[in-house]
């Protein structure tokens, strides 16, 4: 099992980095929207 996990994650390796940069941006993009409101 433990090989078959690797396998998967050998072959997402591009993908998984694309995923992580998009949680990023997202997170980074809630973030701002919710400290505009306090911007006055």
């Amino acid at each position: 099992m433990f090989a078959q996990i690797t396998t998967v994650l050998y072959r997402s390796r591009a993908t998984l980095l694309e995923d992580a940069a998009g949680v990023a941006a997202l997170t980074v993009m809630l973030l701002v929207g919710l400290h505009l409101p306090g911007v006055h």
